[in-house]
């Protein structure tokens, strides 16, 4: 019986890209479990690396090994590289160790090193002592530098030009290493002593005269970093100034390699995640968190869960001082939860459009207080809307007009102290040299609950007269 195939180039609109690649994905599953590998080869032509890399993520950890092996040895590099690194150290485990070096081998020194990076030390140490000199010295170098920094995620494959070189000598030498280099659209001019003097684009070097020199045609001012630069600023530099790779240099202002835009994106991806994660209490420690072993992923969740709890007794203790106004109004009590979670929720919005602006520099340090001033406004705007609803609301409740203005004037002053301490919190961690991302959740929760129930609960005392 013939067997169908389905190729995604023969596949037009409606599909969504997303919709695409789960095609591709069951239908590479159907073909593995058919053992129609000639299929398979078939169905995978036209897809793209990174497309075919995410189908294999998709797959069954049994089959993830079998596909890949089908893919050839150039497409396999590609692949590999665009494989989440849970996927890449199952792989480095059911292959041969030839199997492994020639892919390894093959891989921009950038890519190996966020590789190794992941990967046990004692597999580490193997893989490089079975790598080329080059390729050995060029991972070493990377993995010599501090991690997260630019050192760490460059790549030493560039091509670098003379000043006194003709743009036909710069061409010739172009066409001699643009195979073994990351990009050819940025070019770099270094002196004898490989310091940075200069850069060209491909763009102006085609554009001039064959007889012009290097130094004619290219740009002095150039933009670079040095390699123990964060590579959050790395990834900000190039985002800011549209750049597609920017120099690295050391002290010396020596040229030893290029950072691109496309492990910019990795970046900017990675730490908004970690961003992300931070603000809800969750410690990824850089692991993929889908695939981190449930008991793993309870115990990083626990640490932050367990701080809100002893911090939350707080406010269980402030309630109790106050239990005699409660026991005249026990109506009062009803409305704690919603005060307090409205205030939680207020207070959330604010630290999370300010950790925002600080993490994308939108707004620093200087002008904390205009930005705490502008939330605390918002917070009152917020506050007056929500408490006429409240209001309105409690008084059909409950009937009583005294307890409904007290619930909807103690919302108003909640929302403006949540406001204001979601703002100003992420300041002052970022001040005192911690994560404002992973500092500010409690600590704005105990700030809401404990001064928000002594807000609600005296200014009872005040209008109920008690």
């Amino acid at each position: 019986m013939t067997e169908q195939i389905v190729q995604p180039a023969s596949i037009a609109p409606p599909f969504s890209r997303q919709e695409l690649r789960e095609l591709v994905r069951s239908q590479l599953q159907m073909l593995l479990e058919q053992q129609n590998f000639q299929g398979v080869k078939a169905l995978l032509v036209p897809v793209q690396p990174a497309d075919i890399a995410e189908a294999i993520e998709g797959l069954p950890d049994t089959m993830q090994a079998l596909a890949f092996r089908l893919l050839s040895k150039d497409e396999a590099i590609e692949v590999y590289e665009n494989l989440d690194s849970s996927v890449q150290q199952t792989l480095i485990e059911d292959f041969k160790r030839q199997d492994v070096l020639d892919i390894v081998d093959k891989m921009s020194p950038d890519d190996r090193a966020r590789l190794f990076d992941e990967l046990p030390a004692k597999v580490v140490r193997r893989l490089l002592s079975q790598m080329s000199s080059q390729e050995r010295q060029a991972t070493a170098l990377l993995l010599g530098y501090e991690a997260d920094t630019a050192g760490r995620i460059m790549t030493p494959e560039y091509i670098a030009l003379k000043e006194t070189w003709s743009i036909s000598r710069a061409l010739e030498h172009i066409r001699n290493r643009a195979d073994i280099s990351e990009t050819v659209y940025y070019l770099y001019v270094t002196d004898s002593a490989r310091r940075l003097t200069g850069i060209l684009s491909l763009r102006h070097l085609v554009m001039g005269q064959p007889e012009q020199t290097i130094g004619d045609i290219m740009t002095r001012e150039v933009v670079s970093v040095q390699t123990d630069t964060d590579q959050e600023e790395v990834a900000q530099l190039i985002q800011r100034y549209d750049f597609l790779a920017v120099p690295i240099v050391d002290t010396e202002q020596r040229l030893v390699g290029i950072v691109t835009v496309d492990d910019v994106i990795d970046i900017l991806e990675e730490e908004a995640t970690e961003d992300i994660y931070a603000l809800g209490g969750v410690q990824s420690g850089g692991d993929n968190y889908f695939q981190t072993n449930l008991l793993t992923v309870a115990r990083k969740r626990v640490v932050w869960l367990s701080v809100l709890l002893l911090t939350n007794t707080v406010t269980t203790w402030v309630i109790r001082s106050q239990e005699a106004i409660l026991e005249q109004v026990v109506v009062l009590a009803a409305f704690i939860p919603l005060l307090i979670g409205t205030g939680g929720n207020v207070g959330a919005q604010s630290s999370t459009v300010v950790i925002r602006g600080i993490n994308t520099q939108e707004i620093g340090n200087k002008s904390a207080f205009s930005v705490i001033r502008r939330e605390a406004i918002a917070g009152a705007f917020l506050g007056i809307m929500l408490g006429v609803v409240v209001t309105g609301w409690a008084f059909l409740l409950q009937g009583s007009l005294s307890v409904s203005v007290v619930v909807g004037i103690s919302l108003v002053a909640i929302a403006i102290l949540a406001s204001t301490a979601g703002a100003a919190l992420p300041f002052l961690f970022s001040a005192i040299g911690f994560d404002p991302a992973l500092m500010s959740a409690p600590f704005i929760t105990t700030v809401v609950d404990v001064l928000g129930v002594l807000i609600y609960l005296n200014l009872a005392r005040y209008i109920l007269q008690l």
